[in-house]
């Protein structure tokens, strides 16, 4: 489509809907789908840092109760022991959402080659 044919089919980058795509109109649309892969990819290291982070703050609480109860905060640590249900199962919904996703993609793409094979 790219050397202006005509074409049935409705293509995403006929911006005019006039049945071609022109140069111009290639490139527009080859810079948004770039910018849109670019932003997925930032998206997915955002969320795979949180959950690293998360992971880190899990292992990281039981040493401040601990942390507290040997500097003899004793509220402090009572109050952190009460936090550590409600901490614990945020922490776990964050990693999970996190390996849903990935497990997400990973079947997309196992499905788009098991289609390709087919076809």
């Amino acid at each position: 489509m790219a050397d202006g044919n005509v074409s049935n089919a409705h293509h995403p980058a006929d911006i005019n809907g006039d049945g071609k795509v022109s140069k111009a109109e290639q490139d527009m649309y080859l810079e948004f789908r770039r910018k849109e892969l670019e932003d997925q990819d930032a998206m997915r290291d955002a969320q795979r840092k949180m959950a690293w982070f998360s992971l880190y703050g899990m292992l990281a609480y039981p040493v401040l109760v601990v942390g507290a109860n040997v500097a003899k905060l004793e509220d402090g640590a009572r109050i952190l022991g009460d936090m550590a249900g409600v901490y614990f199962i945020a922490v776990a919904g964050i990693v999970a959402h996190s390996l849903v996703l990935r497990l997400g993609q990973v079947k997309n793409k196992l499905w788009n080659l098991s289609r390709n094979f087919v076809d």
